[in-house]
């Protein structure tokens, strides 16, 4: 891989918002460099409360919104993607995990999975925030589940 194209260079290139980087790489460093990866390690750096809060609101003013409405335009998304520094030097920038769904009660989801069968998974967790622990053991009850089937499998 070039050296190009590894993630502490093209942070230092947005850091210093080289605006022809993109430009600058060959056709094949092209297919391998990736603008989201941008936007999930750009918005975060080491540094003051206030250098971390400016990145942060910047990826999110500057990329978040529409970011993907130019996806055919490539250079066009890294020029976006240099406007987030505030050019002041260049700054350790780190991974964000993508956030994971909330894990919800795994029994209670595989419980109304059986009674709803043709919901899909965002269906059941959203029945699952809509209803408490009483209500879904009301639900079992309503389906003939006596009370040592729900304490044992709720």
């Amino acid at each position: 891989m070039s050296d190009k194209l590894n993630i502490t260079n093209e942070m230092r290139q947005l850091d210093s918002k080289n605006r022809d980087f993109y430009r600058d790489l060959t056709d094949e460093e092209r297919k391998k460099f990736s603008n989201y990866l941008m936007i999930r390690w750009g918005s975060s750096v080491e540094g003051s409360t206030e250098l971390q809060e400016y990145y942060l609101l910047s990826c999110n003013e500057n990329l978040n919104k529409n970011f993907f409405d130019i996806s055919k335009h490539p250079f066009l998304q890294w020029l976006t993607v240099t406007t987030v520094s505030p050019n002041m030097g260049n700054f350790r920038h780190e991974w964000i995990k993508l956030k994971k769904p909330e894990s919800s009660n795994n029994k209670a989801a595989k419980f109304l999975k059986q009674i709803y069968s043709s919901y899909s998974d965002d269906e059941i967790e959203l029945l699952i925030k809509l209803n408490d622990t009483r209500d879904i053991k009301n639900l079992a009850r309503e389906h003939g589940w006596d009370e040592k089937r729900i304490k044992s499998e709720l």
